[in-house]
């Protein structure tokens, strides 16, 4: 069952990549058409630096899941990383607990924000929802949630180290 829920994870965490890699690629290209337009052409185009913002939702959400699961996220462990092994493990469960809460928060009041913008629409894009420009928040919240059920059960994934990569050399303080 392990087994299955981590092959299952693996797909998750895939689809997270993809999805953020995919709109960052989309907005690296969208950024210098804004500056073509406005600086060539003289015209500015109106809506690349709002395609640019929607699609930074889609990868702050969506690769923020695919971070966690790693362990790749921002955090200050300074203080932790000299506790003794069994204090550590206390502390990273109250950090995975309180990592779900706020997933479920993310999931929820997501949702809610979702509904309540849904016939909303955005002006450079008359078609494009406001709730679905939200999605991403409760999507990722559920990824995340799910990531932290992977930890708590089966723990983090091991993450392989790239035999292309070089040492890492020591600091000197001098």
């Amino acid at each position: 069952m392990a087994g299955l829920y981590r092959k299952a994870m693996d797909a998750a965490y895939f689809l997270c990549v993809l999805v953020a890699g995919v709109a960052l690629v989309v907005i690296s290209f969208i950024m210098p058409w804004a500056v073509f337009t406005r600086y060539v052409l003289n015209s500015a185009a109106s809506w690349p630096e709002t395609a640019a913002v929607l699609l930074t939702v889609v990868v702050t959400f969506y690769g923020a899941a695919a971070c966690y699961r790693l362990g790749l996220h921002m955090n200050v462990s300074v203080a932790v990383d000299t506790f003794p092994p069994n204090v550590r493990r206390v502390t990273d469960f109250i950090v995975e607990i309180a990592m779900a809460v706020m997933a479920v928060f993310m999931v929820v009041y997501g949702y809610y924000l979702c509904e309540a913008t849904w016939n909303n629409s955005i002006a450079e894009f008359p078609w494009l929802r406001v709730g679905l420009a939200y999605s991403p928040i409760p999507i990722g919240g559920f990824f995340t949630l799910l990531f932290i059920i992977e930890h708590l059960t089966i723990g983090r994934p091991r993450v392989e180290a790239d035999p292309h990569a070089a040492p890492a050399a020591p600091v000197a303080f001098e």
